[in-house]
């Protein structure tokens, strides 16, 4: 505790040195690098200016901090739909620039009225892109037409780059933004015109492009058959540390069951079988693994971290599985991955009042968020990294095998389980038993050993890489 508050004191002290615009100036800076890392620094600094302008009430600074907050956090694909939508809320003020013309209201005539009336617009909006079964899929909000897209080539042999790029006679929702994919250098997606949407995939050779329309959605498919062998070589051949220890955490226990879902399903039980087949994996690529139980035993919140502590873990991953009402049991469905943050989210806050239910402490809620506040910094980078790592390895692995596997994304909440780690860790919501579907896979071993591998592939991925 006493170490927790001195963090945070010095914490705490390390931004009062610097002041709001060389702080914002220093994260813009970090997300001009195109770095991951620098990226997740940028995003902690965009946090850090907003907690701030809500003290102070600065309404600019809250402005800019909240656009930081949404362009790292999209680039990073971190849950910000919280701060997009009060971003959205936030009125335009007059900011401190100098008139350049007279200030004397000039009374429109007719042709400057027709001039502003006039201005392009696209049939089509752009609703979202994410990737599915290794394909780029574009979702609009109305059915495509044929001549809606123009797709063509481009080779620059100064730079040799290759550029496919797509022109869609649509218009963005969002900004423009960079997405990623192994073995493909840059992909990007930007507004080009005000009524076409250019999307550009550069890669240093050549590489395969075919798409299709599907109704309201265009589907490409990349393919780049030597550049991921390379990628995949080089990951291989980078010497990853095997001698760290991991700590796996299987949700509830004992008298504490858990969620209970479709056919009776208990969450204690679909937690202790994804981590027992995890340590096998881990084990097998010669990872030191403990468990925090082994079998259907009650296990305290406060004792889990502790025995983490104890063993001197390198991280910690407590695994469980999510469920709804049953009016909502046909709709809800999906894998998430969590990190411990004082979180304002209400889903975060549903989630981790249900994992939390299980800890029979005295000390209140008040006392509960306070300690949270203290905890928020402390290894909140790395945890950040690690759940993005775990996500991309479980959706990696089941999305080859499975359809209609659904990423809820990686989000941060006040999960209690996660308190007092001296060591990264990650709350892994493994799927809802409350959906029918997602039900049935979690209690079948093969999905069960492919969410395992997944799991296993993102913990390999983020040690090499920290």
């Amino acid at each position: 505790m006493i170490r927790s508050i001195l963090l945070l004191f010095i914490f705490v002290l390390s931004l009062h040195a610097l002041s709001d615009s060389e702080i914002l100036k220093r994260a813009d800076n970090l997300m001009k690098t195109g770095t991951q890392s620098n990226e997740f620094r940028a995003y902690n600094d965009y946090k850090n200016l907003y907690l701030r302008a809500i003290m102070s009430d600065n309404h600019n600074l809250k402005k800019s901090a909240l656009k930081g907050i949404v362009k790292s956090g999209n680039k990073l694909h971190i849950d910000i739909s919280k701060y997009s939508k009060e971003l959205k809320k936030i009125p335009s003020k007059q900011t401190y620039s100098k008139p350049s013309v007279s200030l004397k209201k000039s009374k429109p005539n007719k042709k400057s009225k027709k001039a502003k009336d006039i201005h392009v617009k696209s049939s089509h909006k752009l609703k979202s892109i994410r990737w599915r079964d290794e394909r780029l899929v574009l979702q609009f909000d109305k059915k495509l037409r044929s001549n809606q897209i123009n797709y063509f080539t481009l080779y620059d042999p100064k730079k040799r780059k290759y550029r496919y790029v797509f022109d869609i006679h649509a218009s963005m929702l969002t900004k423009s933004q960079d997405l990623r994919k192994e073995g493909i250098n840059r992909i990007k997606l930007a507004q080009y015109k005000p009524d076409t949407l250019r999307l550009v995939i550069e890669n240093s050779s050549k590489i395969k492009i075919s798409f299709k329309k599907v109704s309201k959605e265009l589907i490409i498919a990349i393919k780049s058959d030597a550049k991921v062998s390379s990628y995949k070589k080089a990951f291989l051949s980078k010497k990853i540390d095997r001698y760290k220890t991991i700590v796996i955490d299987a949700g509830h226990g004992g008298r504490d069951p858990g969620a209970v879902g479709y056919k009776k399903y208990r969450e204690k039980i679909i937690t202790i079988n994804v981590a027992k087949e995890l340590q096998k994996n881990l084990k097998s690529r010669g990872y030191k693994v403990y468990m925090t139980r082994d079998r259907d035993k009650y296990v305290k919140l406060s004792k889990r971290t502790k025995f983490a502590n104890k063993k001197k873990a390198d991280i910690f991953i407590s695994i469980h599985a999510n469920a709804v009402d049953k009016k909502n049991a046909h709709k809800v469905s999906g894998i998430e991955c969590y990190f411990l943050s004082p979180s304002r989210s209400s889903k975060a806050k549903r989630v981790a009042a249900k994992e939390n239910s299980a800890d029979l402490s005295e000390m209140n809620r008040y006392g509960k968020n306070s300690f949270l506040n203290l905890l928020n910094h402390h290894n909140i980078l790395a945890s950040n990294k690690l759940a993005i790592d775990l996500q991309r390895g479980m959706l990696g692995a089941l999305n080859k095998k499975y359809k209609g596997v659904k990423d809820g994304g990686v989000r941060e909440g006040p999960f209690w389980v996660l308190v007092g780690a001296q060591m990264p860790s990650v709350l892994v919501e493994v799927g809802f038993i409350s959906h029918p579907k997602e039900a049935k896979r979690l209690v079948n071993s093969k999905y069960i050993k492919t969410m395992a591998k997944g799991l296993a592939d993102g913990i390999e991925r983020y040690f090499a890489k920290n």
